[in-house]
């Protein structure tokens, strides 16, 4: 079993900054590919970023490149998302999910790929 906590969500004017954190349990957390996704009140979940075990490999919502970054601490169990130029339709809650395919060369864009979610942080972007 992994669980995992978000941390850093918040309430934000648009154009600011936020960097959200999920902490991993497990020794195995290295070889997983690591997830975020969001959901908005009356849409679906969707996926904002996603990377691979080793890092190499990422993959990002289109409204979100150049504006997003992901990246993973394997040392630290941490995998971060670096949110920029935040805009009022990034507003949503933000889930951390870990699938664990031991050593996936790529990294997972659905979500029924991972395996085990975040209980999500709320992102609130104001105008």
């Amino acid at each position: 079993q992994v669980q995992l906590v978000e941390s850093g969500g918040g309430l934000v004017q648009a154009g600011g900054s936020l960097r959200l954190s999920c902490a991993a349990s497990g020794r195995t957390f290295r070889s997983y590919a690591m997830g975020w996704f969001r959901q908005a009140p009356g849409k679906e979940r969707e996926l904002v970023a996603a990377i691979n075990w080793s890092g190499a490999s990422t993959d990002y919502l289109d409204s979100v490149k150049g504006r997003f970054t992901i990246s993973r601490d394997n040392a630290k169990n941490t995998v971060y998302l670096q949110m920029n130029s935040l805009k009022p339709e990034d507003t949503a809650v933000y889930y951390c999910a870990a699938d664990d395919s031991h050593y996936r060369d790529y990294a997972p864009s659905l979500s029924y790929e991972y395996d085990f979610w975040g209980p999500g942080t709320q992102v609130t972007v104001s105008s």
